[in-house]
């Protein structure tokens, strides 16, 4: 399987269908190129035990799936697991979050402080916000104990 004929596409799909496979998840994978990484979507009847937790036991996927590729292939390549548009969901629901809290920051003046969300969570909402002109994000703490702040720009 180390063939260096074999497409990134056709290694990252063969790797994923092997771990599934291993996990005894019946799935339907499909793997998407883009400019700077490649996109993972699973199909599956059991999406919310791949999904896990606030999407945990999604991001070790994707986590391991980047390790076993740089292994086979010998570079690192990103690769974003997606299982039933969670990510685009998520997404959605974040940017509606972010948006609420901005305007609840800019009436009263205080910072608002959002808990439990997982570093690409709090990426995306530090990126949502980041040309926003009243607001700003700011990430505080260490490991499971961070938290992501939106306060009044100064």
């Amino acid at each position: 399987m180390g063939d260096k004929k074999q497409t990134t596409e056709e290694v990252i799909k063969h790797i994923t269908d092997e771990l599934l496979s291993l996990l005894h998840v019946p799935a339907v994978v499909e793997v998407l190129p883009h400019e700077d990484h490649y996109t993972v979507n699973i199909a599956t009847d059991e999406s919310g035990l791949l999904i896990g937790r606030h999407g945990e036991t999604l991001n070790s996927l994707q986590l391991l799936l980047g390790v076993m590729l740089y292994k086979k292939r010998g570079e690192w390549v990103r690769v974003i697991v997606d299982i039933g548009d969670y990510r685009k969901a998520r997404e959605q629901s974040l940017s509606e979050m972010a948006e609420r809290v901005a305007v609840e920051v800019e009436t009263t003046g205080q910072p608002v402080t959002i808990p439990n969300l997982t570093p690409y969570e709090r990426r995306t909402i530090h990126m949502l916000l980041s040309e926003h002109k009243t607001v700003m994000t700011e990430s505080i703490g260490e490991g499971r104990d961070r938290r992501l702040t939106i306060k009044p720009r100064s």
